[in-house]
């Protein structure tokens, strides 16, 4: 959803735990990110960014902030926002069909790199 070196993002200290939806800034090694949880567990978090296809598994300790608002074309969203939150759900509803076309996608390219019609 959200675009490096477009979008601005307004990210806030949690005030608790986050809920599932929710964007988390977290640390991962040497890196910062910025996912969507898609589970809340005992410990921490099962996140995964809107277009990956693999699921991380967060510990609460290495949350960091909460994305509550971004900013796009000079237009501030908020992630209270009703439009927002449709999206959300329907981004992560449709979650297995875009999956699945993404490995049917990969599998005709590797099929067709093997017969010579792709780079």
């Amino acid at each position: 959803m959200l675009r490096q070196n477009r979008d601005l993002v307004v990210i806030e200290v949690p005030d608790g735990r986050l809920k599932r939806y929710d964007v988390a800034f977290y640390k991962r090694g040497d890196a910062y990110v910025l996912h969507r949880v898609i589970r809340v567990t005992e410990d921490g978090y099962r996140i995964r960014g809107d277009n990956t296809y693999s699921i991380e598994i967060v510990p609460e300790s290495n949350v960091i902030g909460v994305l509550t608002a971004f900013n796009r074309k000079g237009k501030e969203y908020t992630t209270n926002n009703r439009a927002y939150r449709r999206y959300v759900r329907f981004w992560c509803a449709i979650y297995p069909i875009r999956a699945l076309w993404v490995r049917a996608r990969r599998l005709g390219v590797g099929i067709l790199r093997k017969l010579g019609l792709h780079k």
